[in-house]
Formats: structure tokens, C-alpha cells, sequence
């Protein structure tokens, strides 16, 4: 009985041990990268990846058995239906991306929707190990380059840090330390005096870490100076 399950499990067609092994197969490598992204906040998270790469796999196993049960293997074209997984997958990975004024959030999470899917056609052809490797290396990308781009301020968002203050501030060197001290990287600054109203603005382009917290940082700017107000966003306004 087990040496007949094994060789249904490993047959290159497609039977009803050898489509659970690989439905379950995809269900843990989906959700092993879902987690991932929850773990970083995203909303495409266990679940989403998970019912991705089943999904893939269930198309690949489509693709295979119905050449298999009606033309023959040599007849039919298996890639067919996978195809477009590759195609449609994309309108998924759209919907992971939000646009917000400048910038774009959700692409890692549209990538691993991608690979996700591929992981799923590969299982379903009946490539196991291969796919299980991916999978590492997929968290590799994910958290240890991740951590790498964290240590070498290669990773955060972009983001604008605009402050108004009184008078017409030419030292704008004491508020760039505030920042760097906290380990945000200044790209670029614009500044806007108005000597009618006597007020400065200074929009500062910065690079920071996903986690840094700006009302301790703001605190810190304000009392550099006599300041109006100081808010975040992703533009810069003057």
C-alpha cells in the first residue's frame, strides 16, 4: 500500500495522491512567505499568498491533466492555462501597489505575489525540491536583505519633513544634524524665505527607517528655532 501511494505521489501524471501532495506543498510554501509580509504590516498576508500558490498549482495541474484525459501528453500543450496564471497574476500584484503623491508602496509585496504564483506552477508540474528552494531564497530577499538594507541605510521610505518658522533662518545645518544624529539621511533640501510674513520654509528630502519615530525628532527641530509647525508627507510643498 505505501510502495503504491509513493509511486502515485511521484508519477508525472496527474493522480489524486500526487494533486493533494502538491496542493499542500504550495498551501505551506504560499504561507510561509505570507507570513513574512504580515509580519511587516502588508494586507496581503498568510492567507492571500497561501490561496495564490494553491491557485497556481491547481491551474498547472489543470494544465496537465487535460491534455492527459482527452488528447494525450504529446498532443496537448500543458502550458496553456499555466500561462496565463503568469499573465493574470499581475492584476493581483496591481492591487497590492497604493500610489500616494509621489510614492509607491506594496511593490516587494506585488513581487512576492508574483514568485509566489511561479512556486505554485512549479509544484503543480511536480517539481518539489526546486520550488522549496526558491522559497528559501525568497527569504533570503526578504529578510535578510532587508535587515542588510536597514543597517546600511539602503532601505526606508522617502519621505518629506517641511517646517515653518519664524524669521529668515540661514543656519540650516542645526536642523540637518537633528536629523542625521537620528540616523535619517537628508537627499536634499528646499527653502522658501518670505520676508514679507518673515518666515522660513525648509522642506527636507529624507531617507529614513520604516520604524523611526518623527514626534520625538520634531520636538528635538523645534527647539532649534521659533517654529510655526512641522508635518510629514510625501511632497514636497513651499
Amino acid at each position: 500500500m505505501a510502495d503504491t501511494l509513493i509511486q502515485m505521489a511521484m508519477a508525472d501524471d496527474v493522480n489524486i495522491v500526487n494533486a493533494i501532495l502538491r496542493m499542500l506543498l504550495s498551501l505551506l510554501l504560499g504561507a510561509i512567505v505570507g507570513i513574512e509580509r504580515m509580519i511587516k504590516g502588508q494586507t496581503a498576508g498568510m492567507r492571500t499568498f497561501a490561496l495564490i500558490a494553491m491557485g497556481s498549482t491547481l491551474a498547472m495541474l489543470l494544465s496537465i491533466y487535460l491534455p492527459q484525459e482527452f488528447n494525450g501528453l504529446k498532443n496537448g500543450d500543458p502550458g496553456r492555462i499555466a500561462a496565463q496564471v503568469v499573465s493574470g497574476v499581475g492584476f493581483l500584484g496591481a492591487g497590492a501597489i497604493i500610489q500616494m503623491k509621489g510614492s509607491v508602496r506594496g511593490l516587494t509585496t506585488a513581487a512576492g505575489i508574483w514568485i509566489t504564483a511561479m512556486l505554485g506552477l512549479a509544484v503543480g508540474a511536480g517539481m518539489y525540491l526546486i520550488p522549496c528552494i526558491a522559497t528559501i531564497l525568497v527569504m533570503f530577499v526578504l529578510v535578510i536583505m532587508n535587515r542588510f538594507e536597514y543597517i546600511t541605510h539602503l532601505g526606508g521610505e522617502s519621505k518629506i519633513v517641511r517646517m515653518k518658522t519664524r524669521g529668515i533662518i540661514t543656519d540650516i545645518d542645526v536642523l540637518k544634524s537633528v536629523l542625521q544624529k537620528e540616523k535619517i539621511i537628508v537627499v536634499d533640501v528646499f527653502v522658501k524665505y518670505n520676508y514679507e510674513l518673515d518666515t522660513t520654509v525648509i522642506n527636507f528630502l529624507v531617507r529614513c527607517p520604516n520604524n523611526t519615530t518623527f514626534s520625538t525628532i520634531f520636538e528635538k527641530m523645534r527647539q532649534k528655532h521659533d517654529t510655526l509647525s512641522i508635518t510629514l508627507s510625501n511632497e514636497v510643498n513651499i
